[in-house]
């Protein structure tokens, strides 16, 4: 028997409330009135045993439906008043079952393990203590008596209360498995949102601040040299253009980085804005690694133009991965470099390492990959391209 719960989904939950319905009330609808008839030996003794049948299957249909509470209190109180009515009026000594259904599924939905030894207890004393009133009104056969009424009774109300709150635990773990799931599916929607967001980063903050320095340089030739000033503005209208594009690409999931052109992008940035730059390719990179490999470089070339005063940068691709080192080291402190940050977990996810330190009065960023993420076929002469 399986209990709804709040951290279910709707439709676990109907599926879990039907099966409950559809396989555990019709043998108890069929108990219920097997005992009703063996106990029922006058018409008013079905005015003391139908309602503890009555509470008994309310209390299991809206346990069923995580409504429990609602109902215990009158529940218990009713089945709590059958099962003395039954042993010292009409001598049914079944009468127990209206108590022992209602406080059985009451006691297990205690949480606290103290609380639920203490209410265990109490409900197997009051049967037994009922039961054995039976004494006060029945002394032909004491043996008999207490049989029938004392110890049947509470071994089964202690075995229905222990399989009961047995089957109650038990199903909580199917509730934290679902819980799990959804928490689960919320952080994939957050780590969604987070990877979109510092794309995103990497596309529009990274073609500002290129826009920016094409803009100044277009400014500054503007009088002495107007056709280098109109390439330039051409090169910022086209690079807006294709920030567009990207950022279309982006929301429908088709972008995908060019380390080479990432590469070249770079150095023609480093270049405008008056730093040597220098390119060393020693191997090819998968280009699964590349894609990543390429976002570390434009966030790395980003943060340079940003928050470095650089004269001189290196970027050296390995067959493990990247290292651009610059020796723009400012002497107050670094900014948080968010955009790294969240690269490091991608990178990280996906078996690499992504370092970033100061090194002297040089700052290094590195991403590594182990040799399985990268191709291994090596350029011949392990070629370098000295820019």
């Amino acid at each position: 028997m399986t209990a709804r719960s709040p951290g279910f989904t709707e439709a676990t939950q109907g599926r879990l409330r039907r099966l409950n319905l559809t396989t555990s009330i019709p043998p108890l609808v069929t108990a219920a009135a097997v005992i009703v008839f063996i106990d029922t030996h006058a018409w008013w003794h079905l005015l003391v045993l139908v309602p503890g049948v009555v509470v008994a299957l309310v209390a299991f249909e809206r346990w069923t439906a995580d409504d429990l509470a609602r109902v215990a209190v009158p529940c218990m109180i009713v089945g709590g008043a059958v099962w003395p009515l039954g042993v010292l009026l009409t001598g049914s000594p079944n009468a127990y079952w209206g108590i022992c259904a209602v406080g059985s599924l009451a006691v297990s939905r205690v949480r606290r393990r103290g609380l639920l030894y203490v209410a265990a207890a109490g409900l197997i004393t009051y049967v037994a203590v009922v039961g054995a009133a039976r004494l006060l009104v029945d002394r032909s056969d004491a043996h008999e008596v207490l049989a029938a009424y004392v110890l049947v009774p509470t071994v089964l109300t202690l075995m229905v209360t222990i399989m009961t709150t047995v089957g109650e635990r038990f199903y909580d773990i199917f509730r934290e498995l679902e819980q799990t799931k959804e928490r689960e599916a919320e952080h994939a929607v957050i780590r969604e949102r987070v990877r979109f967001a510092s794309d995103l980063h990497d596309i529009q903050g990274h073609t500002l601040h290129v826009v920016k320095l094409k803009i100044a340089l277009a400014r500054k030739l503007l009088a002495s040299d107007p056709d280098r000033a109109e390439k330039e503005l051409q090169e910022t209208y086209a690079l807006v253009a294709d920030t567009i594009t990207q950022t279309k690409e982006l929301a429908y999931a088709q972008r995908r980085l060019n380390l080479s052109a990432e590469l070249e992008n770079a150095k023609n940035l480093f270049e405008a804005a008056g730093i040597r730059v220098r390119v060393t390719r020693e191997a090819e990179v998968d280009p699964r690694a590349g894609e990543l490999l390429g976002q570390v470089l434009r966030e790395t070339t980003t943060n340079i133009l940003r928050h470095a005063q650089a004269e001189q940068v290196q970027i050296t691709l390995s067959q493990a991965g990247i290292t651009i080192v610059n020796d723009g080291v400012r002497e107050d402190a670094l900014p948080e470099l968010r955009g790294l940050s969240t690269l490091k977990q991608r990178v990280a996810g996906e078996g690499g390492e992504l370092t970033v330190e100061q090194q002297g009065k040089q700052f290094l960023t590195a991403a590594k990959f182990p040799s399985a993420r990268t191709s291994p076929a090596v350029a011949a002469a392990a070629r370098e391209n000295s820019r």
